[in-house]
């Protein structure tokens, strides 16, 4: 089944939701609507107890390139920003796992969405920039606090300040993405990807536990994880159960 909307598509692939930014001729340029119907359909798909994980591409050749400039409200203020729909926070906020799929130009807003997602695969054919500083703006999303974690900060402070591109391969050496494949297996390869993800409710509480162990110190995300152990329900019955189908998985793929 496919949902449209306008520069938007949701198609289901079982329990994993592939949603494409398609607007190629703006090189997948978010307007006003797109940002909107964009944050509706995550937190739709959020709460749909039958989405296992998401998968967030574009139609090449670009992924995206962030915000359209020419959709803006000419009485826009910056200081309006931290009440605009804002895509970053709305996948930060999801426990569904997100995997963007990074088929083209990933550009400034597009970055700042690929860097909110849980984790990215890149195409051959990807490329990453921050173009923020070459247009007089700063980011809004999300991108100066992420991209140094993902990084490193004197890395993050070239990129920002220069606008300069990076390729796949340089994005997979500096730690930016998590796989680099052939730009005909990107779709694929991410599906695949996705279904490998666990079908359990630790999933979210694990990514809650990262979300939120960034902000403290060690020892203070080593607590959060014991308290949060602590206060979870265990049954030795299920956990045994879980254990057995884990190993024979193990030893299918071994014999591959």
């Amino acid at each position: 089944m496919t949902n449209s909307m306008k520069h938007l598509r949701c198609e289901s692939h079982g329990d994993i939701r592939l949603v494409t930014f398609d607007r190629p001729e703006k090189k997948n340029a978010l307007s006003n609507e797109m940002r909107s119907q964009l944050c509706g359909l995550l937190a739709d798909l959020d709460a749909d107890a039958a989405v296992k994980a998401v998968v967030l591409t574009g139609t090449d050749p670009a992924f995206t390139a962030g915000v359209d400039f020419t959709d803006i409200d000419p009485a826009f203020k910056a200081s309006d920003a931290q009440f605009s729909v804002n895509p970053g926070r709305a996948l930060r906020a999801m426990t569904t796992p997100v995997l963007c799929a990074v088929n083209g130009a990933c550009v400034s807003g597009g970055l700042e969405i690929a860097l909110s997602a849980t984790f990215i695969v890149a195409s051959t054919q990807a490329r990453f920039a921050d173009t923020h500083a070459r247009l007089g703006v700063v980011p809004t999303w999300g991108l100066t606090a992420l991209l140094p974690r993902a990084i490193g900060v004197r890395l993050a402070r070239e990129l920002s300040i220069t606008g300069n591109f990076i390729d796949a391969a340089t994005a997979l050496q500096i730690g930016l993405v998590n796989h680099v494949v052939a730009h005909e297996e990107l779709i694929p390869f991410s599906l695949q990807l996705a279904n490998q993800i666990a079908a359990t409710s630790a999933v979210g509480e694990i990514l809650s536990l990262y979300r939120e162990g960034e902000e403290l110190s060690l020892q203070g995300a080593l607590s959060l994880e014991a308290t949060s152990t602590a206060r979870r329900p265990f049954n030795a019955e299920t956990f045994a159960k879980a254990g057995r189908e884990t190993a024979a998985r193990q030893r299918t793929e071994e014999s591959d």
